[in-house]
């Protein structure tokens, strides 16, 4: 690498608990349920929700969950993240990091490290890895990544990449991804992401009227409330992937995973529509999950494990799923042209950056 690099590039992921340990899992679940972007009740009643009922119940099964899907290097999530830094170094000259959201490597030991290392660091180029926006997932990263940046008062500017999931090269990654798991029959393709309350889409709405409220809104077109919406942000990436991996219309379709609490969350239920799927003839299931880049505990363990088993209790005969992204070639090159794209100047891309020079 030059002398006196002046870039590095920023890889934040959400993180994981640092064992499982049932104490390091309560410690990571209480992280995450507090953030006001994930559970957006206020500060008493969310504290007393998380710490007095969730965790202490979670915990145990949370951990049991993990056990499943720990490997020798510790978390996947983690594993693959790191995997994922290492094959972009490979063909990129900027210096790769990584950080998560929740739990250990926190943006600013990021920041620390590469500003010490670095000293004449001009421009960190911060990718969340979350292809749709959403305030639970995109919106809490790039907060408290930039809250994380300007009170370390570094000297390096913070340049956001915005979510990619229309973006062309992001689709072609996922479609080429997913082609060799369709080339045997299948009966159906279920698109499964990973769920939201609805509550959260309507405060997500800078319309205020449209989101929910409008008949087919995700399929009316505005800009301004599509700009924030999971939901309609989630059956695009589907419609562009599967008409590049050329799935039929009439052969795929979307749910949403991993609810959590009694309010009513985006549907159907991707737990109940792995059960309803054989009841129509669906005998030979493909599954993909691409509200993720890396494989992680709700899909290896939620999907691959409790989804095949629901899918087959209910009278299915095959079910496949699609690993995501992960260090796929065709992904990792997808990130070095938009890392060579931002350094030619095309701010299209960008969220916004952050000074602090």
């Amino acid at each position: 690498m030059p002398d006196a690099v002046k870039r590095a590039i920023l890889l934040m992921n959400l993180g994981s608990p640092d064992s499982l340990d049932v104490k390091a899992v309560r410690t990571y679940l209480r992280e995450f349920l507090m953030d006001e972007r994930v559970i957006d009740s206020p500060y008493l009643v969310r504290s007393l929700l998380v710490k007095g009922l969730i965790t202490p119940f979670r915990a145990p099964k949370t951990a049991e969950a993990y056990s499943k899907v720990w490997t020798e290097e510790g978390s996947p999530l983690i594993t693959i993240t790191k995997q994922l830094q290492k094959a972009l170094q490979q063909v990129v000259d900027e210096p790769v990091a990584i950080s998560m959201r929740y739990g250990s490597h926190p943006p600013k030991e990021a920041y620390n490290q590469l500003q010490q290392e670095y000293p004449e660091l001009e421009e960190v180029i911060f990718i969340p890895l979350y292809p749709h926006y959403a305030m639970s997932s995109y919106e809490t990263a790039v907060v408290y990544a930039e809250k994380q940046h300007k009170k370390g008062n570094y000297k390096f500017n913070l340049t956001i990449l915005k979510p990619f999931y229309n973006n062309e090269q992001y689709l072609d990654a996922l479609a080429d991804s997913m082609r060799p798991y369709l080339q045997a029959d299948y009966d159906h393709v279920l698109f499964s992401y990973h769920g939201l309350p609805e509550r959260h889409i309507l405060k997500s709405d800078v319309t205020g009227k449209h989101c929910l409220q409008v008949a087919d809104c995700c399929n009316v077109p505005n800009a301004a409330a599509h700009a924030h919406c999971y939901r309609h942000q989630c059956f695009t990436t589907t419609h562009m992937a599967a008409a590049r991996a050329g799935i039929p219309k009439d052969k795929y379709s979307i749910s949403f995973q991993s609810r959590l609490g009694r309010d009513e969350w985006l549907k159907p239920y991707t737990a109940l529509y792995l059960e309803e799927l054989p009841k129509k003839g669906i005998k030979k299931l493909v599954v993909a999950c691409p509200a993720f880049v890396s494989d992680c505990l709700e899909t290896l363990e939620e999907m691959v494990m409790q989804g095949r088993d629901s899918f087959i209790n209910a009278g299915g005969e095959e079910f496949t799923y699609i690993p995501c992204l992960n260090t796929h070639p065709q992904w990792v090159n997808t990130l070095k042209t938009w890392i060579e794209s931002v350094k030619g100047g095309n701010r299209e891309m960008l969220l916004e950056t952050t000074n602090n020079v």
